[in-house]
This record gives structure tokens, C-alpha cells and sequence, in this order.
């Protein structure tokens, strides 16, 4: 299942108007995507055990989203089939002391994926470029050596973290990191239903915070600063994918297949053996065939 009309094209002046948040594809209804949700599921963990064999690449998984938009269930759900052992999920909220001594990539560099495993981020280094331009006074907190004070350095700020970012996964991509992006793009009338549910259900009342509210009354910034995001760093090594979060059976279903297409595209196969490891192989049978049981 091919998915291209959800990447937000590298340089191509697209806008997030151009994504709908409410689609469900090529799926009549949520029966027939949770079936191909399954089948994602169960390719996934095939693949990940020959990615982990061939230990030749890793997979960087990025999810960035309005609060509610649904990273954890999506993350939960895609990867219920994969070996734990072969990857790892990392969660970035706000940055300790410690993390702001050093640079805005430092806390999310250590925490990549080995080659022959799944790394998963909830949230990211592009929270330095979302939360921190919407917010502009957390910059105070980094320590800079500089930071922006009037709009044409602003401008020049942003554009600078932008480059750094780009130069960053074309660095990690050179070097055997896969790495896929995912905005999950919600609207804000579902948003407001999903926080109601937080707050009516006993169960969810851990996940809702009243600053949810503070940041959903600045939509339109994050909207703003999103689509600059977008724009700026969905680039022809690692391309943004922009799916629609507003039914979540859809958006965890794209997620799956994107994930089996792009690892697919990979062509990993196990590590041939050597004429030496078939010959220990075969030496290795005839022992345990001629061994003498135990009494």
C-alpha cells in the first residue's frame, strides 16, 4: 500500500490546508483497516527479526502531535508484534538541568537506535523548533550565547536550528539510520472531544493537565510553527508524513504500512553463512545426533 500522498513534499510550497485530518484513505470503514492494521503488524515483527540479524541498519521512528492526537496509542498498537529486545521507545518532555548544559540534540543523540534495531521517539529534537518558538522565553533556560531579539534574527534563529537539524539526519542517514517522521495531524475539534474523555473518564483523568488547555488556546502558533517545521525540514532523506489523527484506526493502520513499505524497500535479508560456519553447522548436527543421553 503505497502512502506517498500523505508526505509533505520536500520544496514544494505545500500547506497544511493540503492535508485533510479526518481521511480514511482507500478503507470504507474501520472493520477493513484494522484487518490490514494486522497484517502491518505481523510483517513488521518478521522484518524486525531479519533487521536485527542482518545488523546493518537502524530505523529511527519520530512522532511529533498536538496533545490527544494519539502518539501513544499509535506507538502501542504498531509495534504489539515487535521483539521488546530490538527496540527502544524514548520520551522527551521538558528538558532537566543537566540536558540544558548541553546542546539541543544532545539528550535525543544518546538515545538512538543501534544498527539491527527499532528506535522510537515520542517527541524529539523538534520540540527546539515547535514548543521553544511558541514559547519563545524557554530559550532563557539554554544558555546560549546568543538568542534572537528582533525579528530579523528571529528569522535567522529558527533557519539556523532548521539547517542543523537537516545536517543531522543527513548525517545519521549516511551512516545506516532509516528514518521516518510522523506528524500526526488532529483537528482541534477532535482534540476537544479526546480531552473531554480524558476528563470524564477515570481511568484517562492522569493524562490530562489543565497547561493542555494553555497550549490548545495557541493553536494557531503551533499551527504556524508546524507548517514552518514542515517546510523547512521534510527533506528528500527523511521526508515528513502528515497523517490524518482524527480517526485513530486510520492513522495507526497508515503508520503500520509506511513503516513495512519503507523497511521493505531496505531488501534485508539474513547474513549468508561462510563454507567454514556451514561446515560447524553440519559438525554441530553430528554431535548432537550422536550424543549419548544422560541417565
Amino acid at each position: 500500500m503505497k502512502h506517498d500522498n500523505l508526505i509533505f513534499k520536500p520544496g514544494s510550497g505545500s500547506s497544511l490546508k493540503d492535508f485533510e485530518t479526518g481521511s480514511t484513505g482507500r478503507y470504507k470503514g474501520k472493520k477493513e483497516g484494522d484487518k490490514d492494521l494486522l497484517k502491518g503488524i505481523e510483517d513488521l515483527a518478521r522484518m524486525q527479526d531479519i533487521l536485527y540479524a542482518q545488523d546493518k541498519f537502524a530505523i529511527l521512528l519520530i512522532f511529533q502531535a498536538m496533545d490527544a492526537a494519539g502518539k501513544d496509542s499509535t506507538i502501542k498498537h504498531v509495534m504489539s508484534g515487535v521483539n521488546p529486545q530490538g527496540c527502544q521507545v524514548s520520551s522527551f518532555k521538558e528538558p532537566s538541568a543537566a540536558e540544558l548544559n548541553h546542546d539541543y540534540l544532545w539528550r535525543c543523540s544518546k538515545e538512538l537506535p543501534e544498527r539491527g534495531k527499532i528506535g522510537i521517539f515520542n517527541r524529539s529534537y523538534y520540540e527546539e523548533v515547535l514548543v521553544t518558538r511558541v514559547h519563545p522565553e524557554n530559550l532563557q533556560n539554554q544558555t546560549l550565547p546568543s538568542i534572537p531579539v528582533n525579528p530579523e534574527d528571529d528569522e535567522k534563529f529558527w533557519k539556523q536550528r532548521f539547517e542543523d537539524i537537516n545536517n543531522f539526519e543527513k548525517y545519521l542517514t549516511h551512516n545506516g539510520t532509516v528514518i521516518l517522521k510522523f506528524f500526526l495531524h488532529v483537528s482541534p475539534e477532535v482534540q476537544k472531544e479526546r480531552q473531554l474523555d480524558r476528563i470524564d473518564d477515570s481511568s484517562k483523568n492522569w493524562k490530562f493537565s489543565i497547561r493542555d488547555l494553555n497550549e490548545r488556546s495557541l493553536w494557531p502558533a503551533y499551527m504556524a510553527a508546524y507548517e514552518d517545521m514542515l517546510k523547512h525540514t521534510s527533506t528528500n532523506e527523511a521526508p515528513w508524513y502528515v497523517i490524518p489523527a482524527d480517526k485513530k484506526w486510520f492513522m495507526r493502520t497508515a503508520v503500520s504500512h509506511i513503516i513495512v513499505d519503507k523497511i521493505k524497500s531496505l531488501k534485508l535479508h539474513y547474513p549468508p553463512l561462510t563454507r567454514q560456519q556451514k561446515a560447524e553447522l553440519g559438525k554441530a548436527r553430528e554431535m548432537l545426533n550422536n550424543e549419548v543421553p544422560k541417565k
